[in-house]
């Protein structure tokens, strides 16, 4: 089976998006996936801001994404796009970063206005860092996420019926997945 990191892009650390997002892990891990979780949130600073180039933390979170064979990326939507939290992190890893992967992308947020933010901002982002395939996302109304205890969250049945059916997607590529072609070396 695959090698998932599944990074949250939410400052909070009560965070609707980041239990969402562990809620699909749960979902992937019955699948027969390893998942590996990443909240952005939780790094030196000075790894996603430049402050300290070539900081050892960013070294060991690019060196995740190069081991994963798929990534599932969570963001709330701020001002109709990822968080800032998120763009600190692309902006630091290697530009072809996701390059062969197959990438998940999630987001949370108050109003269905925002539903398009996956597909006109992460999508475009994710594309240009060579994802491999970007499957259908998902978008969830934070109104359809409850804190249920300490074990996570609880989604309102037609989200949680909507998230099941994507992360079957992402499952089913990476269960199939086929590496793009090498192009062949013309020198």
């Amino acid at each position: 089976m695959a090698v998932v990191l599944s990074v949250s892009g939410s400052p909070s650390v009560h965070s609707r998006t980041t239990g969402l997002l562990r809620h699909a892990d749960v979902m992937l891990s019955a699948r027969g996936h390893t998942v590996l979780p990443l909240d952005v949130r939780t790094l030196c600073p000075d790894s996603l801001l430049g402050t300290v180039p070539d900081h050892p933390e960013l070294a060991r979170v690019a060196g995740l994404f190069e081991m994963a064979d798929g990534v599932v990326i969570a963001s709330p939507v701020h001002n109709a796009a990822y968080s800032g939290l998120l763009k600190c992190l692309l902006d630091r890893l290697p530009q072809r970063a996701l390059a062969g992967k197959t990438v998940l992308p999630l987001a949370t947020g108050g109003s269905t206005a925002h539903v398009l933010a996956i597909d006109y901002a992460l999508r475009p982002v994710l594309s240009s860092m060579g994802a491999f395939h970007v499957v259908q996302g998902w978008f969830v109304l934070d109104r359809c996420i409850t804190f249920a205890d300490r074990a996570g969250v609880t989604v309102e049945p037609a989200a949680e019926a909507g998230l099941r059916e994507v992360v079957d997607r992402f499952s089913a590529v990476l269960d199939h997945r086929v590496l793009p072609a090498v192009p062949a070396d013309v020198g």
